[in-house]
């Protein structure tokens, strides 16, 4: 039976042995030494009669698989021929050597295939080198608050009690001049007009401790509805208040 095939050029014997196989649709542990010998050999003929440098790896593996195929051809030996035939033989020589160098094999050439595909993706891919992105960064806007905080009015509070008159010559109950909401009224009233305000001059408005604490909680109302809001221009200076959402 003639053997045809296309020939192409492999990367050593193991890979033309495998193309075989694959041909042959035949695993590698079922591989039919004569069969593949006799393709392996047609092969190296068509080379020569093509001209073809065939390298000497070519060749020892042509070696190897006569050697192989003469064996399996030889009538069966007595136990005792067979083991002394058996000693003589070199490991790269047996069938299972050469089943685990296909196995092994084709291991790697199934990873070098993996990385040559990941290579060409990769070669689709352009990318841009590395420049300064900070130019286009905005800017932060400025925080008109920054650095004050509730410790500040507080603190600004205690100084203005410091400041008031306490005198209390007696112990007795005096009803609200003023509530809370109408104190609120009072300072969006003011706020309006004058559109700031430091709370220094907010605060010396009032002299009794009871109208202070009224205010002080006004204003803290006020700062958590974000209708004022409170600047700080330098360490330590008087607190201004700034108008936000009043209408």
């Amino acid at each position: 039976m003639s053997i045809s095939f296309k020939l192409q050029i492999f990367e050593g014997p193991l890979d033309l042995l495998l193309h075989l196989l694959d041909e042959s649709q035949v695993a590698i542990e079922d591989i039919p030494i004569v069969e593949i010998t006799d393709q392996y050999l047609a092969y190296i003929h068509t080379m020569q009669e093509l001209q073809l440098d065939v390298a000497s790896e070519f060749l020892v593996m042509a070696t190897q698989l006569l050697a192989m195929k003469s064996r399996k051809l030889l009538p069966a030996l007595p136990p005792s021929d067979q083991d002394y035939l058996d000693e003589g033989l070199e490991e790269e020589d047996s069938q299972e050597a050469l089943v685990q160098k296909l196995l092994e094999y084709r291991k790697f050439k199934a990873a070098a295939l993996m990385l040559d595909e990941i290579g060409r993706e990769r070669a689709k891919m352009f990318g841009r080198e590395p420049e300064d992105l900070r130019g286009y960064r905005p800017e932060a806007p400025i925080n008109p608050v920054a650095g004050v905080t509730l410790q500040d009015l507080l603190d600004r509070f205690h100084r203005a009690l410091q400041r008031a008159a306490y005198v209390e010559p007696e112990v007795h109950v005096e009803r609200d001049e003023i509530s809370m909401e109408q104190r609120i009224v009072q300072i969006e009233d003011l706020l309006r007009v004058r559109g700031s305000l430091y709370f220094s001059e907010l605060i010396s408005r009032f002299k009794k401790r009871r109208d202070l604490v009224i205010t002080f909680l006004a204003l803290l109302e006020l700062i958590k509805s974000r209708k004022v809001r409170c600047v700080q221009y330098e360490l330590f200076a008087d607190i201004l208040l700034e108008v936000v959402g009043l209408e």
